[in-house]
């Protein structure tokens, strides 16, 4: 029996310093399955997607996020691959119009 794990993110406006509130973020597992899709809340977190440990890939709508906001970007989607392992993951994003960088959270 496969155990289970939860993913999560958060997103920061590193330029900001805050928050990235109202970023679209779909977690999908690598080897197929329905993705689940939610866009981050007031304190740029998406808590909580119930998953298989395994790989995935989270895509952030960040083109679509600069946008709304009028600031061009030169990444239209951030996408991190990664490896959730049983228990939690979390899977930070800190973001730039032009530049984004990600780390193992915990």
């Amino acid at each position: 029996m496969t155990e289970a794990c939860t993913v999560s993110t958060h997103v920061l406006d590193a330029v900001l310093g805050r928050p990235a509130a109202g970023v679209r973020v779909t977690l999908s597992r690598l080897d197929g399955g329905a993705p689940q899709t939610a866009v981050t809340d007031a304190d740029g977190r998406v808590s909580g997607w119930a998953t298989e440990p395994g790989p995935h890939r989270i895509r952030f709508a960040t083109g679509d996020w600069f946008a709304a906001r009028d600031i061009p970007t030169f990444y239209p989607e951030v996408e991190i691959s990664f490896t959730a392992a049983a228990g939690h993951s979390h899977v930070p994003l800190l973001l730039s119009p032009f530049a984004y960088s990600t780390y193992r959270g915990s």
